[in-house]
């Protein structure tokens, strides 16, 4: 059974010659160095944070992620987005064989799935919901893409992460350490940042003085900071406590200012994963945008932000 690109021709071209040239240009602007002065691809660099929008408004920023991953010694790439469509409260897989891109099509890895749905942890999703997700669907020509020299070595196990609570994020994340761990594996999570606007329902604000966040209407005008700028703030607080790998902490920061992170469950399971590995990790932001800077209430704007995770 095989997974259609039901998102090509919309979210980013369906055309193969146009889309392979788009990546290498988003590829090819990023910088040759970190701005901690490391080298492109990051040795060590097991997991990766990226973001999942339109390509025109999201892949310049998700190529910082995908720039970081030598992909010589990497056959299995797990895949974890959020659920946008349907309500779930687990992880569930995908029953399908092949993942299909403009770039060529990618093999799911069909024995470590079926190991997982062994655990009793994870549920099925439909072809129609699987099929309906852009979370996981906007990584795979990025993932063909880098892994274009070896497409036929790779298979992908793509995870539909749902609204879980704390607790289950430590279960799955316990659950899944054993496979980041691996050299030959790769783990891309999948999440935007602040969804910011009245369309999204979420105003919050933080003002200069340090008041506490406050929740804009529709007449209001504030200017200290710009509205871009305290949705920056907002999304780098968060940002510095995922760097922290501190998953209590980032987890009573969504708590406590509700930020819009679709991938807060995906990025909870990362860090769960992480506390439960006997190796040193690390975490580095390594690129922030936003779709448009916000300068009035009914502005909106969504946030990206990618990371590369280091073990070892």
């Amino acid at each position: 059974m095989n997974r259609i690109a039901t998102h090509a021709g919309s979210w980013y071209t369906d055309s193969n010659a146009r889309l392979n040239a788009e990546l290498d240009k988003y590829l090819a602007n990023v910088p040759p160095l970190t701005e901690q002065g490391e080298s492109y691809p990051i040795e060590g660099a097991r997991a990766i944070i990226a973001p999942h929008a339109g390509y025109s408004y999201s892949g310049p920023t998700a190529a910082y992620a995908y720039k970081c991953i030598n992909v010589s010694e990497i056959e299995r790439v797990f895949i974890l987005g959020p659920s946008h469509h349907v309500y779930l409260d687990g992880c569930a897989l995908s029953r399908c064989d092949t993942y299909e891109t403009p770039l060529g099509n990618l093999a799911l890895d069909k024995e470590t799935i079926q190991e997982l749905y062994n655990t009793g942890k994870f549920e099925w999703m439909s072809k129609g919901v699987d099929e309906d997700e852009h979370s996981i669907e906007m990584h795979l020509p990025f993932t063909a893409k880098i892994f274009s020299s070896k497409l036929d070595q790779i298979k992908v196990v793509p995870i539909m992460v749902g609204a879980i609570d704390d607790r289950k994020e430590k279960v799955f994340g316990e659950l899944l350490a054993r496979y980041l761990v691996d050299r030959k594996t790769l783990f891309i999570i999948s999440s935007d940042f602040c969804h910011w606007g009245l369309r999204f329902s979420y105003t919050y604000y933080q003002p200069n003085n340090h008041s506490g966040l406050v929740r804009l209407g529709a007449g209001d005008s504030v200017s200290d900071p710009p509205i871009h700028e305290s949705i920056s703030n907002l999304d780098h607080e968060g940002m510095r406590l995922i760097e922290s790998l501190d998953h209590g902490a980032f987890s009573q920061y969504l708590r406590t200012t509700k930020n819009t992170i679709c991938g807060r469950h995906p990025i909870g399971v990362l860090l769960c994963a992480l506390a439960a590995l006997d190796q040193p990790a690390r975490i580095q932001f390594n690129k922030y945008a936003q779709s448009s800077a916000c300068q009035k209430v009914r502005d909106s704007s969504v946030s990206y932000a990618s990371a590369y995770v280091y073990i070892g």
